[in-house]
């Protein structure tokens, strides 16, 4: 089957391109993934995508594919997953013809690399026949060509890369291979008039998921030998690798994660997801003011106990600025006077780096008073100075939130004297943050501030 590929955006030079932390890559997996043992991959890999669904389970106009979330659709989510890793060569986007502008737009927005977009089929399998047709085609070139192609949801945006590693390997070891996971409800067959017949053993049969792999030509083949009725019917690749080439594909038990966005409520989920992703790490920058690092020592015990990372440098210049590429929320601490230039800096540092292309950039301004208690003028200017300043940042996707703590110099020992409080409160508002600051739980107040803010944001 002839297809005729619309849109290719490629760059051969490699991109620093971020990578979501705890959900995608953490830690050591932030690194390139050519400097991660046991990750290399020596032969050209590519990913086909189909994305043609209208998305009826949803109850929504819009394809669930399409639908925006954080700013984002769902499947610029999926598309970033492959493209982070750096041996995936092409991936493959199939969408309806109608919906060809709309992804091109999409990749050009948010300036996706390595994307092939061509048009779908009428079924599930026409489509993904036409991503694999696509791959080989005679006027790409023949180093393109690649040796595993990787076929997945475009509605799983949840798929790392160590899994994908272990799916590649596999299948061009023994021809094809896929995801499986346990069932989690026990399936029956029943009679024509609704009645059960039998039931399965549960505990004998598993859950075929995606992402799946093959060799090229494998995967090829299957389609050229397959039936009508397959393609119109069919959806399990790996039955068709078996039927057509009698390649008995290798089956991987997937983490939890390869879960498909498949109703309304599921687009929740993973929003929900992503936010609690993005919100469990941030980089403290002191300006190396001895008071702010004192702040710094006491705020990571503090963020440990509540499982979130806590990065403290002095500044974002010279090899600092690696922070700017490794977290999406940054905490700067300022000591009297009232300084916006110093979050001004760090506004303009995001953006050089586009960093705040794909996901929301927090920056939470920490002010520390130990001058006398300022007047009321001061305070309504030095507020009227941060709005403006997150109402300037705000369009750019830059989302920044101020917290004041004022102590007067002669009780400047709340520093040393803050700890980490054994429980946990229930009030909220006014009255919680006055009760903190009064009993000197400065750290708790300050790391609990940091996590509402990093997981209530939202993107209009």
């Amino acid at each position: 089957m002839e297809v005729s590929p619309v849109y290719m955006q490629s760059d051969d030079s490699e991109q620093d391109r971020p990578a979501y932390p705890r959900v995608f890559p953490t830690g050591e997996a932030r690194k390139s993934d050519h400097l991660k043992a046991g990750l290399c991959v020596d032969f050209p890999v590519s990913v086909v995508l189909p994305a043609g669904g209208t998305g009826e389970r949803t109850g929504l106009q819009t394809p669930k594919q399409f639908c925006p979330f954080l700013g984002r659709p769902l499947i610029s989510y999926t598309v970033e997953s492959f493209e982070r890793v750096s041996w995936i060569q092409t991936i493959v986007v199939v969408v309806a013809k109608e919906n060809i502008g709309l992804m091109m737009d999409i990749i050009q927005r948010f300036q996706h690399q390595k994307v092939l977009v061509v048009p779908g089929g009428s079924t599930r399998h026409r489509s993904i026949c036409n991503g694999v047709a696509a791959l080989g085609e005679q006027r790409r070139p023949a180093a393109h060509k690649p040796k595993v192609v990787i076929i997945h949801d475009a509605v799983r945006p949840f798929v790392d890369e160590d899994f994908l590693h272990k799916i590649a390997m596999a299948a061009k070891e023994q021809g094809a291979a896929g995801a499986i996971r346990p069932l989690v409800s026990t399936v029956i067959a029943t009679t024509s008039e609704g009645y059960l017949d039998h039931s399965l053993e549960r505990a004998k049969y598993r859950a075929s998921e995606m992402p799946q792999g093959f060799t090229y030509d494998v995967i090829c083949e299957a389609y050229q030998k397959c039936s009508e009725s397959d393609f119109e019917f069919g959806t399990e690749c790996l039955h068709l690798a078996l039927q057509y080439c009698g390649t008995n594909a290798k089956l991987i038990d997937g983490p939890p994660t390869l879960w498909k966005v498949t109703y309304k409520w599921d687009l929740a989920a993973a929003e929900s997801i992503i936010k609690e992703t993005l919100s469990q790490s941030a980089c403290l920058i002191t300006g190396g003011l001895e008071a702010a690092v004192a702040l710094a020592n006491v705020l990571q015990k503090a963020f440990g106990a509540l499982n979130m990372e806590l990065n403290v440098t002095p500044d974002l210049m010279g090899d600092n600025a690696r922070h700017l590429l490794e977290n999406w929320n940054f905490i700067k601490v300022s000591v009297d006077p009232f300084c916006p230039s110093e979050v001004e800096a760090i506004i303009e540092a995001l953006e050089a780096e586009n960093r705040a292309l794909l996901n929301p950039a927090v920056i939470i301004w920490m002010h520390l008073s130990v001058t006398e208690e300022p007047s009321t003028i001061r305070r309504a200017t030095e507020s009227a100075a941060l709005t403006d300043l997150a109402s300037a940042a705000r369009p750019r996707n830059i989302l920044l939130y101020g917290i004041r703590l004022h102590q007067p110099e002669e009780r400047s020992d709340f520093l040393r004297n803050a700890h980490l409080g054994r429980g946990q409160t229930k009030q909220d508002g006014k009255e919680f943050c006055s009760n903190v600051l009064a009993s000197g739980k400065v750290a708790v107040f300050i790391v609990r501030m940091t996590k509402v803010l990093l997981t209530t944001f939202c993107v209009q």
